[in-house]
């Protein structure tokens, strides 16, 4: 195998804040925090936004998890083209 093309996997504690769920595996990600888990050590923290213990697929639970905005965008923009069909049906009266 070739030498430095590989990634540098090691211990690293995945964190899902909204389903307080937290679960310690292997990655190569880049954190800069750290949390000690249960077995006394210290280990890298990566927080998620959504894992399998809040995600609608593996709960069987409709939840909206919106935390980029991305429904209110789409709510103001659906009320900007509805406001400009109103205009223009409005001019053609």
């Amino acid at each position: 195998m070739k030498k430095g093309i590989h990634p540098n996997y090691r211990p690293v504690v995945f964190q899902d804040a909204a389903a307080n769920f937290s679960f310690l595996t292997s990655s190569c990600v880049e954190t800069e925090e750290t949390i000690k888990w249960t077995d006394g050590k210290e280990y890298p923290l990566c927080k998620l936004d959504i894992s399998s213990a809040s995600h609608p697929f593996f709960t069987g639970k409709m939840k909206l998890v919106d935390t980029t905005g991305r429904v209110q965008k789409f709510q103001d923009r659906y009320k900007k083209t509805k406001a400009k069909a109103d205009a223009k049906a409005e001019e053609k009266k």
